[in-house]
C-alpha cells in the first residue's frame, strides 16, 4: 500500500555557505612514519561530498552538523541555525564513521573520533553563544590517544556512546571498549583504558592486555551498534551482526544477552553465545549501516532495530524490543510499506513516538514516517499507517523536458542554459565539478584543442556558456559545399545534452542522503553529500498540485482545478507554449479592448479548440457543467493561487506573534527560499490551468464578469513576476569574502595541497535566486512556510485585481529589484505593469542606471505633469508613485521634480541632460523662488559641454547681476582652457566686459608664462580687437619679461627663448600701429629691472606732491624693444650655432659678445647685422673678414673652405661665377657698401685697408678700396701706406691725389680756394720717405713733377692775386 503524502521535502546546497571561506586547522599526531592518506580524486565520491554525517541539537547554540569531507581527511562544522563561518579540521590520516558530538556545560564543544591510524582523538571546541566558534576558532584543544588493541590495516566501526566511552567493533563479534578516566582542558593528555569483549565468556576483560590478530569475516561480524543517547547513565551497548543477532553488552562485565532477529519463530537464548535457530539465512551485508537505535520513553528503554527483507517484499521490517534488566522483550514487528521494495534504508530516528526513515529513492531522498505505540504492550499485529515525503516540483533536466524547453522563442544555448543555471537545479560545486571534467575530456582528445578550452574564465557561468560546444564544427558537405547546418544544430544538442546529463549524474551523487536529525527540536531534518534538507509542511497550492498530478480526489470546492489540470494534460505542450505566450504578449501592451473579446481573438488565431483530441472538447464541456456555479469555481482558485496561511494574515493584524531568530544563517535562508520557489511552481501551474480555461471557453467569455477577467490576469500577471524572479540566477557583490585563517604547523604542507576551494580556472562563487537577495530585506521567520507565505504577502504582487493598474506593492516591487543592482531584471518586471506615473518613474530610474540616459529623461519630461495641484491622477496613482520617489523631497508642482531630476542627471555626471531638466526648472519656476543655483548649473553645464554659444546667451539672459559678473570669469577661462578663443573673442560682453578684461588680466599676471593656454596672447588680442593697442603692447612686453624672468638656466632658455622673442616681435608689431611720437608703453620699475636691455630709470613722480610708497615706472619706448628684439634673436641664433654657449654660467652674453662669437664662427652675415641692429662697433668683424679674403687669396684653389666658409655658402655668395677669393673679396666690398659710410666716417674700410697692410705687406690693395678711401680720406690712405712703409703706394696715391685736385686749381675764383688745399707736410713725408729707398718708386719722378708745377701755379696765383 503506498504512502499517504504528509508534508515534503526542500533542501538547499551547502556550497553557498562558502561565500565566507572556512577556517581550517590541522590536527597533528604523536605517531610516527604514518602513511600518506590516499588521494580524494580517485575516490568516485567527490572530495567535496561528505561521506558522514550528524546532527546535534542544542537549546543555545541550535543545530550543528559535522561531516567528514575528502574521504575522511577532513571534519567540518557547520551550524545550521546562525550565520557562522564553518570550521574545518584536517587529519593526517582517514576519519572512521562514527563521529561523536556532545556539548559539555553548554559551552564547551566535544567532537571525539578514531582515525584509520589508529588514534583516539578528542576536540574541544569553545564556544561562544550563538556566535559559536566565530571569534573563538583559536581555542581548539586537540587530544590524541594511540589505541593499543587496534588492528593493524583495517577500517572498523566505531562508535562513540558519549564524551567518556567509545566502543570499536572487532572482527568475530568482539569489541573493543576505550574509556576515559581523566579528562582535562589543559595540556595534559587524556587518560583512556582499553578492554577487549568478547561475546563467549564473561571473563574475556582479562584479554585487554593481548594483541588481538584479524579474523576472517562471518556472520558474528558486527554491521551496527547503538547506545542509549548522550547524557545518560546508562553503560550499555546493543550490537547487531551480519547473521541478524542482537546483543547486550554491559560496561564492565561484556555480552549478557543475545536474540536472534530472524523473520522465523526462533528460541532466545539469556546466555552469551547461545545460537540461534538453525533456519538458514543469508547474512547481512558487511558495510556498517544504520540499523538500531535505542531511545527511552515514560522511564523504560526501548531498542529498534530494522532488518532487511530477504527474499525482497519491501525495503525491510522494524522490529520493537522492550529492555527490563539484561533481557529483551519483543513489542512489535512491523514491515516497511511496499514501494520500498526498491529503495535503501539510510537512517532512522524515533522523535515524539514517531519513526522518522530516511530512504534512498532512484538517487533522491524520501522519508516514510508511522506513529509508535509504545504505551500499549506488545502487539504484533500493529500495522502503522506510514507517510510520505519527498521532493516536488524539482525539475528533471531530461531530453524530453529539454525539448520543450526549445518551444519557447530563443537560441539552444540560450535555453540549455537558463535550464542549466535556474536556482535550485544543480549546485555551484555540481556546475563547476562538471564542466571541469567536460574541459578534461575535450582537451584529451587529439586534435589541436579550441582556443575555449584554455581561455581562463573569471566565473563558471561564462566557462560553462563559452566551453560547452565548443568541439562542434559547422561541416560542409564535400560533394555540394553546402553547410550542413541540420547535422551541426544535432550535434550541438547532442552536446549540450550530454553536458547536462553529466551535471545529472554528479547532481545525483551530491543529493545522496546519509543522515536523519532534529533540526531546533521541532523540524525533521536529512544531511545529504552536499544539501541539508527539511520536512516541511505542505501549502494548499502545492497540495492541490500534487494531488492534481496524480488524479487524486479533490474536495468538491476544489473540482475545478483537478478538471483544469486533466485539460491541461491533454492539451499538450505545444499549446501549452502557445498559450502562454500569447497571455504574455496581452500582458506587455495597453489593454485597448475587454478580455472576453482579446481572448476570443487570440483563441481563434490559435486554433485552441484543435488542440484537443477528437471528442475530447464535448467531454471537458461536459465536466465544467458539473462544476455549478462556475463563477464561484474560479473565485476559489484565485484565492488559492493568490492566498497565504492564516497564520500570516493573523501576524499581521497583530493576534499572533513568531520566534524570530536574531541572526538566521545562510542555510535557513536557502531552505525557505527552496520553499517559496516550490510554492510558486506550483501556483504558476494552477494559473496556467486557469488561463488554459479561459482559451477553451474563449465563446462564453462575454457572460462573464469582466472583474472576474481582470482578476485572472492580475493573479497571472502577479504569478508571473514571481516566477521570473524566482527563476533567475544572481551573483550578489556584497562585501569582500573573508579569507581563510589556517593556523601553523607542521601539517601545513597537507592543507595546502589539497584543493579545498577549487580555485583552478573560474571561481566556484556562489550562485542565488533574487528571491534570496529580497529574502535577506524581509523580517525574519522562524519556520519555511510561514516565512515564504509572509515573503509573498509583502511582494503584494498577489493583491492586484486588474492588469489595468499598477498598485503601490507592485511598484515598490520593481523598485527593490533595481535598488538591488538588478536593473535588466527590473526592466523586464517593470515591462508587465502599465505605463502609470510610478512605474514611468521607475523605469526612468532604470533606464538611466542601464546607459540609456536618453530614454530615461524622455520619460521623466513626461512625468513632471503629474505633481501639482492640478494633476488628474488617481489616488492610487498618487500612492504608487509617491512610495517611489525620495522621501526626503516634497514635489509638489513640476518646478521641484524638475530640480530633482537635474540633480539626478548631476550626480550620473550626464551635463546633458541636468542642463535640460535645470532648463526646464527655470522655465516654470514661480516668481518668488531663488533659481540663482539652476541658472548656475545651466551655465556651468553648457560649459563643460563645450556649447559656448548656448552658455553666452545664458549668462547674458541671467538676472542675478552679481552671479552673472562672477560666471563671466568662469565662461572666460573655461573657453580659453578649450581652445575656444576665437568664439570667445566673437562675443561683446556687453555690461560685464570690464569683468572679462579684469579675468584675463588676473590670468595673464599670475599663471606660468610658458603655461596653457597663453592668456597673455588672449588678453592681446582682447585690446587689439577693441582697439588698444599700447595696452596689447604692454602686455605682451609684460610677457617677455616674466619668460626672461623664468629664465634661469640653459634649458629653460632654449624653452623660452623663442616664445620670448615672439612677444617682444607682437609688442613691437602693436606700437607701431600708434603715432610714431606716442610709441611707448609704461611698466612698474619692478618689471624695468628685469627688463632685456638695461636702460636708465627716471622717477616720473615728483616725491614733494606724492608720498614715496608710490610706485614708480618706466617709460619703454618702440626703440627700447627693437633693440632687445635684435639682442634676443641674436642671442637665440648664437646658441642654435653653438650650443656650447649654454655651459657657461653667463649664457646671455652682451651684444659686443654675441657678435664677437658670430665672428669667431665665421658667421660674417649675422655678425654684420647683429652688430648694425645693436650699434656695435664693427671694427674686429671687418678686420677678421679681410683675414679671410686673404687667406683665400693665397689659396685660390678654394681649400680654405673647410676653414668655415658657411658666409661664402649663402643662396646670393654662391650664385656669383667667380673663384672663391674672389667671391670673398667682392663679398666684402658689398658688406662694405651696406655697413660703411659717411656716418661711420668710413672706419670700417680703414680697417680694412689696415688689416690687408698689417698681414700681407706685398699684397695689392683692392682697387675698389682704393677708390673709396681716395674719394673720402686720400690723407688716411697716404698715412696707412707710409705707416706701413709702403712707400711705391704712397708715392702712387700721393700722385693720385694731386691728379685730383688739379680741376680745381684750374678754377680762378676766390670762392673754390678752399679746395686747392692739400696736406703738404704729409707729401713731404712722402717724398722724404721715398728718397730713402734704395730703388726710386715707380712714380716718384712723376709725383715731384706734379707737385712742382702745382706749387709753381700756386705761386702765381699768389701774385695775382696781390
Amino acid at each position: 500500500m503506498a504512502g499517504i503524502e504528509e508534508g515534503f521535502l526542500v533542501s538547499t546546497p551547502l556550497s553557498p555557505l562558502y561565500s565566507q571561506q572556512p577556517t581550517s586547522i590541522s590536527i597533528n599526531t604523536s605517531r610516527q612514519q604514518v602513511p600518506l592518506p590516499p588521494n580524494p580524486s580517485d575516490s568516485d565520491i567527490h572530495p567535496e561530498h561528505a561521506t558522514f554525517s550528524t546532527l546535534l541539537t542544542t537549546s543555545t547554540h541550535g543545530t550543528i552538523a559535522l561531516r567528514l569531507l575528502h574521504g575522511g581527511l577532513i571534519a567540518e562544522l557547520a551550524s545550521l541555525s546562525y550565520k557562522v563561518p564553518s570550521i574545518r579540521f584536517v587529519f593526517p590520516a582517514p576519519i572512521l564513521p562514527g563521529v561523536g558530538l556532545f556539548l559539555v556545560d553548554s559551552e564547551i564543544l566535544h567532537v571525539v573520533l578514531v582515525t584509520a591510524s589508529a588514534s583516539l582523538y578528542r576536540l574541544l571546541v569553545k564556544l561562544d553563544g550563538r556566535n559559536l566558534w566565530k571569534n573563538t576558532s583559536d581555542i581548539v584543544w586537540p587530544r590524541e590517544h594511540r589505541i593499543i588493541n587496534y588492528p593493524e590495516n583495517e577500517k572498523l566501526l566505531v562508535h562513540v556512546e558519549g564524551t567518556h566511552s567509545v566502543t570499536i567493533a572487532l572482527p568475530n563479534a568482539s569489541i573493543l571498549r576505550l574509556e576515559a578516566n581523566l579528562m582535562k582542558n589543559d595540556e595534559q593528555e587524556d587518560d583512556w583504558t582499553e578492554t577487549i569483549f568478547n561475546y563467549g565468556s564473561f571473563f574475556t576483560s582479562l584479554t585487554s592486555y593481548l594483541q588481538l590478530q584479524s579474523g576472517a569475516s562471518g556472520g558474528d561480524d558486527i554491521v551496527a551498534m547503538a547506545s542509549h543517547p548522550w547524557p545518560t547513565d546508562l553503560g550499555h551497548l546493543w550490537t547487531l551482526s551480519r547473521d541478524r543477532t542482537l546483543r547486550l553488552w554491559k560496561a564492565k562485565v561484556g555480552c549478557v544477552s543475545s536474540k536472534n532477529l530472524s523473520l522465523h519463530k526462533g528460541t532466545f537464548s539469556a546466555s552469551p553465545g547461545s545460537s540461534s535457530n538453525g533456519v538458514k539465512q543469508l547474512l547481512l551485508d558487511y558495510t556498517p549501516r544504520s540499523l538500531l537505535k535505542v531511545f527511552s520513553h515514560n522511564e523504560r528503554v526501548y531498542i529498534m532495530a530494522f532488518i532487511p527483507t530477504v527474499p525482497a517484499t519491501s525495503g525491510g521490517t522494524f522490529k520493537l524490543f522492550d529492555t527490563y534488566g539484561d533481557y529483551l522483550h519483543d513489542v512489535t514487528t512491523f514491515e516497511c510499506p511496499q514501494h520500498t521494495i526498491h529503495s535503501y534504508l539510510q537512517d532512522f530516528i524515533i522523535h515524539e513516538n514517531v519513526l522518522y526513515t530516511l530512504w534512498e529513492r532512484q538517487g533522491r531522498s524520501a522519508i516514510e514516517l508511522a506513529e509508535l505505540r509504545l504505551d500499549q504492550g506488545e502487539d504484533e499485529e500493529y500495522q502503522p499507517s506510514w507517510r510520505v515525503a519527498t521532493y516536488v516540483n524539482e525539475p528533471d533536466l531530461t531530453p524530453a523536458y529539454l525539448e520543450e524547453q526549445l518551444l519557447t522563442p530563443g537560441s539552444l544555448t540560450e535555453k540549455y542554459l537558463e535550464a542549466l543555471l535556474r536556482p535550485g537545479v544543480f549546485s555551484s560545486l555540481t556546475l563547476k565539478t562538471a564542466i571541469d571534467q567536460y574541459t578534461d575530456m575535450c582537451l584529451s582528445l587529439p586534435s589541436a584543442p579550441p582556443p575555449q578550452l584554455t581561455t581562463v574564465y573569471a566565473t563558471v557561468e561564462e566557462q560553462i556558456a563559452g566551453v560547452v560546444g565548443c568541439t562542434v564544427n559547422l561541416n560542409r558537405d564535400p560533394q555540394t559545399g553546402a553547410a550542413q547546418h541540420a547535422a551541426y544544430w544535432i550535434a550541438l544538442k547532442r552536446d549540450w545534452e550530454g553536458f547536462i546529463a553529466r551535471c545529472r549524474e554528479i547532481e545525483r551523487s551530491a543529493r545522496w542522503p546519509l543522515t536523519l536529525g532534529i533540526k531546533d527540536h521541532d523540524g525533521v531534518a536529512i544531511v545529504e553529500r552536499e544539501r541539508i534538507g527539511l520536512l516541511v509542511n505542505e501549502d494548499l497550492p502545492i497540495q492541490l498540485q500534487r494531488l492534481s498530478l496524480r488524479n487524486a480526489i479533490l474536495d468538491p470546492q476544489y473540482h475545478l482545478l483537478a478538471i483544469l489540470w486533466k485539460l491541461r494534460s491533454k492539451v499538450g505542450p505545444q499549446a501549452i507554449s502557445t498559450v502562454q505566450d500569447r497571455i504574455v504578449d496581452i500582458l506587455h501592451q495597453e489593454i485597448a479592448f475587454g478580455f472576453s473579446d482579446i481572448i476570443q481573438d487570440q483563441a481563434r488565431r490559435v486554433c485552441f479548440q484543435d488542440a484537443l483530441p477528437e471528442g475530447q472538447a464535448g467531454w471537458f464541456t461536459g465536466r465544467l457543467e458539473s462544476v455549478g456555479d462556475l463563477d464561484t469555481a474560479v473565485r476559489t482558485a484565485l484565492d488559492v493561487i493568490g492566498g497565504v496561511d492564516d497564520v500570516v494574515k493573523r501576524e499581521d493584524d497583530g493576534t499572533t506573534t513568531l520566534i524570530i531568530p536574531e541572526n538566521p544563517s545562510d542555510l535557513s535562508t536557502g531552505l525557505t527560499v527552496a520553499y517559496i520557489l516550490t510554492t510558486i511552481s506550483a501556483r504558476y501551474d494552477l494559473c496556467l490551468s486557469l488561463m488554459i480555461l479561459l482559451f477553451f471557453i474563449a465563446d462564453d467569455l462575454s457572460t462573464w464578469d469582466p472583474s472576474l477577467l481582470a482578476e485572472v490576469f492580475a493573479v497571472f500577471r502577479g504569478i508571473s513576476m514571481l516566477r521570473q524572479i524566482s527563476s533567475q540566477p544572481v551573483r550578489p557583490s556584497n562585501k569582500q569574502e573573508e579569507q581563510p585563517t589556517e593556523r601553523a604547523g607542521s601539517e601545513d604542507v597537507i592543507l595546502r595541497m589539497r584543493n579545498m576551494n577549487f580555485s583552478n580556472g573560474s571561481v566556484l562563487a556562489p550562485g542565488f535566486s533574487i528571491v534570496h537577495l529580497l529574502l535577506l530585506q524581509t523580517e525574519a521567520r522562524s519556520h519555511p512556510p510561514e516565512a515564504a507565505h509572509y515573503f509573498l504577502d509583502t511582494t503584494g504582487l498577489l493583491r492586484s485585481v486588474s492588469p489595468s493598474n499598477a498598485t503601490k506593492h507592485e511598484v515598490l516591487f520593481c523598485e527593490r529589484i533595481r535598488l538591488l543592482g538588478l536593473h535588466d531584471v527590473a526592466r523586464s518586471l517593470l515591462a508587465w505593469l502599465p505605463r502609470t506615473p510610478g512605474v514611468v518613474f521607475v523605469l526612468a530610474l532604470v533606464w538611466l542606471q542601464l546607459g540609456r540616459p536618453a530614454d530615461s529623461a524622455e520619460l521623466l519630461e513626461k512625468l513632471a505633469s503629474s505633481f501639482g495641484p492640478d494633476c488628474a491622477l488617481s489616488q492610487d496613482d498618487r500612492d504608487a508613485l509617491l512610495i517611489v520617489v525620495p522621501s526626503a523631497r516634497a514635489f509638489d508642482s513640476s518646478f521641484t521634480f524638475y530640480v530633482h531630476a537635474s540633480e539626478m542627471f548631476k550626480n550620473q555626471l550626464l551635463v546633458h541632460y541636468e542642463v535640460l531638466f535645470a532648463h526646464l526648472a527655470i522655465s516654470t519656476a514661480p516668481p518668488d523662488v531663488d533659481t540663482s543655483a539652476l541658472w548656475y548649473a545651466v551655465i556651468k553645464g553648457y560649459l563643460d559641454l563645450g556649447r559656448y554659444d548656448n552658455a553666452y546667451a545664458t549668462l547674458m539672459a541671467n538676472p542675478y547681476e552679481k552671479q552673472k559678473r562672477e560666471c563671466a570669469s568662469q565662461l572666460t577661462f573655461h573657453m580659453c582652457e578649450n581652445n575656444a578663443v576665437e568664439s570667445f573673442m566673437s562675443f561683446d560682453f556687453a555690461g560685464i566686459a570690464k569683468e572679462v578684461e579684469a579675468a584675463l588680466s588676473f590670468k595673464a599676471r599670475n599663471v606660468e608664462p610658458n603655461s596653457r593656454p597663453a592668456y597673455a596672447h588672449i588678453l592681446y588680442t582682447w585690446y587689439v580687437q577693441k582697439g588698444n593697442y599700447r595696452d596689447g603692447a604692454l602686455v605682451m612686453y609684460q610677457h617677455a619679461l616674466k619668460l626672461k624672468a623664468a629664465t634661469v638656466d640653459g634649458a629653460s632658455f632654449v624653452e623660452m627663448a623663442q616664445a620670448q622673442l615672439e612677444a617682444i616681435m607682437i609688442a613691437i608689431n602693436a606700437l607701431s600701429l600708434i603715432d610714431s611720437r606716442n610709441a611707448w608703453i609704461v611698466i612698474p620699475k619692478s618689471l624695468s629691472n628685469a627688463a632685456l636691455h638695461r636702460r636708465a630709470a627716471f622717477n616720473h613722480i615728483p616725491e614733494d606732491k606724492f608720498s614715496s610708497r608710490k610706485r614708480d615706472v618706466e617709460v619703454v619706448h618702440i626703440s627700447d624693444m627693437q633693440y632687445d628684439c635684435a639682442l634676443l634673436r641674436a642671442q637665440i641664433d648664437l646658441i642654435r650655432k653653438d650650443p656650447s654657449v649654454l655651459t657657461s654660467q653667463e649664457f646671455l652674453l652682451p651684444p659686443a659678445l654675441v657678435v664677437m662669437r658670430l665672428v669667431n664662427k665665421n658667421f660674417y652675415e649675422q655678425a654684420l647685422m647683429t652688430a648694425r641692429a645693436l650699434d656695435v662697433n664693427m671694427t674686429d668683424t671687418f678686420s677678421q673678414l679681410t683675414v679671410h679674403c686673404l687667406r683665400l687669396k693665397n689659396t685660390p684653389d678654394g681649400t680654405s673652405l673647410a676653414d668655415g666658409a658657411d658666409w661664402l655658402l649663402t643662396d646670393k655668395v654662391v650664385s656669383w661665377s667667380r673663384t672663391p677669393a674672389e667671391r670673398g673679396w667682392n663679398y666684402l666690398q658689398q658688406s662694405l657698401e651696406r655697413h660703411d659710410s659717411l656716418q661711420t666716417d668710413f672706419r670700417y674700410s680703414k680697417t680694412v685697408l689696415d688689416t690687408i697692410l698689417t698681414h700681407e705687406k706685398g699684397t695689392a690693395v683692392p682697387p675698389w678700396l682704393v677708390r673709396t678711401l681716395e674719394e673720402h680720406h686720400p690723407e688716411y690712405l697716404i698715412r696707412t701706406t707710409l705707416r706701413h712703409e709702403r712707400v711705391d703706394l704712397a708715392v702712387e696715391y700721393s700722385l693720385s691725389m694731386i691728379q685730383k685736385a688739379k680741376p680745381s686749381l684750374t678754377r680762378e675764383s676766390s670762392k673754390t680756394a678752399a679746395t686747392t688745399w692739400l696736406p703738404y707736410n704729409l707729401l713731404d713725408q712722402v717724398l722724404v720717405a721715398a728718397a730713402e729707398q734704395h730703388k726710386p718708386p715707380k712714380h716718384l719722378v712723376e709725383l715731384r713733377g706734379e707737385l712742382n708745377v702745382r706749387l709753381k701755379y700756386l705761386q702765381k696765383l699768389s701774385q695775382q692775386s696781390r
